[in-house]
């Protein structure tokens, strides 16, 4: 029977380690993040810039926790579009990151959202961001704890060695207006 118990035991262990949260990134990580935000600008107010790489942190485990993420971002993608997980595509990781750091309604920092499009495999990857006030997303800094499983990834967003970023703006108006050619297209046939 105590052999049972203690093989039960291991066995809860073993189930809740790989079902742990990735790792909210240590003070130093926070830091890093921190001095890279208030590097957008000298008008970046120092105390926003720490609350934010704080937030970005730590809603990033947060979100992991609540999409039940257990697998690298492309096989939980499927998990979610299958209906087996809640949410967890790039897209909501975007949206729910930018919802949350415009909470805080920052003065001196923009929460934007940016738009990798595909030169591959013709899927799109979107990601929240943090810029200054009327800034573009090119002098901003990538946000994105989706490519990591919910470990946040951040870089300048020129200098992401993984994606070219653009406006959400902008890709969405793009898209809409070859839904409307290739519409006409098929109407005018």
């Amino acid at each position: 029977m105590k052999t049972v118990a203690v093989l039960m035991s291991l066995m809860a262990f073993l189930v809740a380690g790989c079902a742990a949260a990735p790792d909210a990134g240590g003070g130093a990580e926070v830091a890093k993040l921190a001095a890279g935000i208030r590097a957008l600008g000298p008008e970046v107010d120092p105390e926003e810039a720490a609350r934010a790489a704080e937030i970005a942190y730590s809603w990033s485990q947060h979100l992991a926790v609540e999409y039940e993420i257990t697998d690298p971002p492309l096989v939980h993608n499927t998990k979610v579009n299958m209906g087996l997980r809640p949410r967890g595509l790039c897209w909501h990781w975007a949206e729910d990151m930018e919802k949350r750091l415009k909470q805080e309604n920052f003065r001196t920092l923009e929460i934007q959202r940016a738009i990798a499009t595909p030169d591959f495999l013709g899927i799109d990857h979107s990601t929240a961001l943090v810029s200054l006030p009327g800034g573009t997303i090119y002098d901003g800094m990538v946000l994105d704890p989706w490519r990591n499983g919910g470990e946040l990834f951040w870089s300048p967003t020129l200098a992401d060695p993984r994606y070219k970023w653009r406006p959400q703006g902008e890709v969405h108006a793009e898209k809409r207006r070859l839904e409307v050619a290739r519409g006409m297209i098929a109407v005018g046939g």
